[in-house]
Order: structure tokens, then sequence, then C-alpha cells
């Protein structure tokens, strides 16, 4: 047995029917889940090494450490090989060999991966809201500064513009209230608050250019293997609110990028959000609605969401409805929760007359699983007990030199690993900040009539775009900028300059808060 042209295999049923995901319904999302120990890591590898055999990129989330060894060959002188061979003859698999997979390690931390950022403004307010856990009010005044540094040229690319920004609005609430509506400096002086804690979890590495290009994660290699992306999320996971964002926040930059496609042979991206319980633990309905939302809608964009968890009844019920393919591990009834999610567990398949899946939940062993998978027709196929096939390339953790040396070969080698630090709006409001003091002094000096007949000192950042539009306008390429005031902002790569170009600042500086603004307003309509 092995996989086809259109199809995933994932084992044999008891019956002895071959048990397979189809390629052209894994945009219908899924469900992997089962007790701690059980297999279910170990069926995460292996549906992902087979994607990318399909030429599927795959997006993982390595919350453990121990998914990074999708990278390397498997070997027969490593731990469990015996097993793998051995299952993989059970199952009948004649070609059966140890093979590696494409990979590209992440990390927000930028110590295990390249560096995952976005700049503040394409977060926007909402998600930030939420990652700092705002209540209404505060999320209100958090709208009105993106609002004024939107109206005034302010771009918010890093931790730091955010910061300024606040500082700013602290100090000038009573202006900002009187354009925009009541802004009162103690829900400032709150999310200040918020901010200098979510920036003591290291947060602030998250915001910043380079910025993601989402097309980087649909890579294929020569091969024609779709890339494993694998995001490092040990360190991660200690900040489980920011984990739950980032993701939330990545599945909305899918949605926002990627263009309709309905149906495909097969899906763009295939995304396994491990530890999911974490996107729902204290989220409000809304959220819960807004997460429903983006997991129905992404569908359409060839995209599948898989959500790995150990009890299925931490999926919402109105998330799990839409989750069709089912690789259900075993789980413990130790307690009344336990009992109430294998009797759950149990209700969501297809039924077996030959099969008591309440039973057969607490007695599966190791790498054994309840599978049930859409069919060509879309309809779910009758839930089978199934023994799990073998992946082939390591189990466990790469070591840091083989990190080190896949690193040193990745396609986006040096794209993301420096930081850039453009002018933004925390350079602005200090330079303002400095000619207003400069100004005083010579106000004191020379009398507020003389100084009034200087020019200013400093040029807004406002102005210096609006300059360089016209020069560039004049050179002939005003229609390349157009062109990217209706898409994404440019993002400088500074291995290939380092810096950004004429046209490109010139697109992200004025159709920056115009897109920017645009794209907030599209996952604000999610998060409503």
């Amino acid at each position: 047995m092995a996989d086809t042209a259109s199809d995933i295999f994932l084992g044999l049923g008891a019956d002895g029917s071959r048990q397979a995901l189809a390629l052209n319904r894994s945009n219908r999302h899924g469900l992997v889940a089962g007790a701690t120990g059980t297999g279910k890591t170990v069926t995460l590898q292996g549906i992902a090494e087979s994607f990318s055999a399909a030429g599927v990129p795959v997006f993982v989330a390595d919350v453990k450490g121990d998914l990074s060894g999708i990278a390397m060959s498997g070997s027969p002188t490593f731990k469990h090989a015996d097993k793998l061979e051995s299952r993989a003859k059970e199952l009948g698999i004649t070609d059966y060999a140890y093979s590696d997979n494409p990979v590209i390690f992440w990390d927000l931390y930028g110590e295990q991966g390249h560096p995952i950022r976005t700049t503040v403004s394409e977060m926007g307010p909402l998600l930030l809201a939420r990652l700092l856990d705002l209540n209404e009010t505060q999320e209100g005044v958090l709208q009105i500064i993106f609002r004024h540094a939107d109206d005034n040229g302010l771009l918010l690319l890093d931790f730091g513009d955010l910061v300024a920004l606040l500082q700013w609005a602290n100090e000038n609430a009573a202006e900002l209230s009187g354009k925009y509506g009541n802004v009162t400096r103690p829900s400032v002086g709150a999310i200040q608050r918020q901010l200098l804690s979510f920036e003591s979890q290291g947060a602030d590495h998250f915001f910043g250019e380079p910025a993601l290009e989402i097309d980087d994660f649909l890579k294929v290699d020569e091969q024609g293997r779709g890339y494993v992306n694998v995001l490092a999320a040990d360190k991660l996971m200690r900040s489980p609110k920011l984990y739950a964002t980032f993701l939330l926040w990545l599945l909305a930059e899918l949605f926002e990028s990627l263009p309709e496609v309905g149906d495909p042979a097969k899906p763009k991206l295939v995304f396994f959000f491990d530890e999911a319980h974490l996107l729902f633990d204290d989220a409000p309905k809304a959220l819960q609605d807004t997460i429903e939302q983006v997991v129905r809608l992404i569908r359409s964009k060839g995209v599948g969401v898989f959500f790995v968890t150990q009890n299925p009844i931490d999926i919402p019920e109105d998330v799990a409805g839409q989750l069709g393919n089912r690789v259900q591990h075993a789980l413990r009834a130790f307690t009344p929760r336990d009992q109430r999610a294998i009797k759950a567990a149990a209700e969501t398949f297809r039924i077996n007359p030959k099969l008591d899946v309440q039973a057969a939940i607490t007695e599966l062993k190791v790498g054994e699983a309840l599978v049930s998978t859409l069919d060509e027709d879309g309809a779910p196929t009758i839930v089978e007990r199934t023994l799990i096939k073998p992946p082939r390339s390591r189990l466990g953790p790469v070591s840091p030199k083989e990190r080190a040396i896949i690193q040193s070969i990745s396609p986006l080698e040096g794209k993301y690993d420096t930081r850039v630090n453009r002018e933004s709006a925390e350079e602005v409001l200090a330079a303002k900040a400095a000619d207003a003091a400069a100004t005083a002094e010579e106000v004191a000096e020379l009398g507020e009539e003389e100084v009034g007949k200087r020019s200013r000192k400093h040029t807004s950042l406002w102005s210096k775009a609006v300059s360089r539009g016209a020069k560039v306008a004049a050179s002939g390429a005003a229609g390349m900028a157009a062109s990217k005031m209706l898409g994404k902002k440019s993002r400088a790569n500074p291995m290939a300059s380092g810096i950004t170009s004429a046209a490109g600042s010139i697109a992200t500086d004025l159709a920056g808060p115009i897109a920017g603004r645009f794209v907030r307003n599209l996952i604000g309509g999610l998060m409503r």
C-alpha cells in the first residue's frame, strides 16, 4: 500500500480496507486527536510528509521540538526503527524506504529558524486588542490611535512605533478626543501597561521588517515536493495567547492574500494547528464565531486546516462541524469529562454496525486510530479501526548542528534574518519633539514673530513620500506604485538591496495607510 496521485494512504482498517485522505477533499479540514502518548504526533508527521511528497506545502507548529526530525531521513539504527519497519510490512507497504523532506525552519524569536515578523499596522487594532486582553473601551481607543496614524502618514511598523504613538496619545488625549471621540489618559495608560507586559514575553520580536511574505510558505523544491514549514514553538508556548493570536493572524493573512480557487485537485497549503485548545481557551463567543468563519471561508482559498488536540471536545461544535477528515487516537476515561469526551467523539463518526466506537476509543493501542475521511462525493466514510502507517523521516528532533546546516541551505537564507529599521512613527515623533524643543528655545531667544518666518526643520514622512511620489511619477514609474497601492505593502529584501527601493518606498509610505486600513477592515469584518 502507498500514496497515490489522488490520495494519501493513512493505514489499513480492521477489515483490510484501505484508509486514505483524498487530496481534493483535504481543504475540507480535519482533526487529529488523542491522549498523550497514543501516537498522534507520529500520525501528524506521516500525514505531513505525504502531503509534501504530493507537492503540497505544509505548515506545522512544533510545540515539543520533536517534529523537526521530519527534515532528516529515518535510519535502521535509530530508536523504534524495528517497529516502523514491522508496521510497514504489516500494512503491505512494499516500497517502504527512509527519506527526508524539504524543510524551512521558522521561529518568532529568530533563534531556531527564520524570524517571522509582521508590522503593527498589518496586525491591526482588533487582533492586538485580543492579544493585549483589552476591554471594549480600550479597544476603541486603540482603533482611534491607529486611525490617527493612518490620517497623518505615521507608519506603524515595529513595537517602538506603537510605544511612541501611545506615549504621544497619552500627552495629547484632548486633541485626539476633539477629532475622533473620547480618549482618556487612563485608557491609554492601561494599554501601555498591557503592552509592557506583552513586551516582557518577547513579543516585540514579532513586529518589524522585513515582514513575512505569505508566498514563502507555498514553496516546492526542485523535485516538486512541497516544503514543510516547521515553526519552533517550544518557547512560544510559554506565551499561549501570543501563540494562539499569531496562528489566527496567519490564517487571516492566508485568507486575505490567496485567491479563490474553490475545491482544487490538491490544496495549496495544509496548516496543522497543534495544541488547538489554546485558540479557544477563554475566548469570548465573538472570537469563537470569528474563528469558525475564518475556517469556513479559507477552504475556498485551497487551504486545509487540521486541528491537533488531546481532547476533541476542546474544539467548539461550530468549528468541529467543519472538520470532515478525522483521525481519533485513544482517549482515557479517568474523569467524568473524559467520559463525556469519549461519548462526544463517538457520536461524530458515521456509524459502523460492526464496531462499538465508544468502547474502541478506550481500547486503541499506540499507533492505532479510528479513521473517517471524506469520499469523492464529499460524504464521510464509515469509521474504521485503523493501523496507522509509519513515517519515513526521523522520529525525534534534529541536533543543533543539523538544524544549522538545514538553515544554511534554506531557499530563504538571508531574506528575513537581518532586521530593517526604516523611518516610521517612532522616528517621526522623535524628530517632531526635537523640532518643538528647538523651536521653543528659539522663541524664547528671538521672539515668536521672528521664528515664525523660518521654514520648518523637520519634513514629515508623509511630505517626503509625496515628494518622492512626484519624482517617480515624472520618471514613468507611477504605474508601478499605483499597482502596489492596490495590493500588499512592498517588503524589502535586505540581501538584495539593503534598503527599500524608491518606488517600493512610495508604495509603502503612501499606500500603506490606505491598503493597510483596507486589510484591517477586512479582518475586522471577520472579527465582528
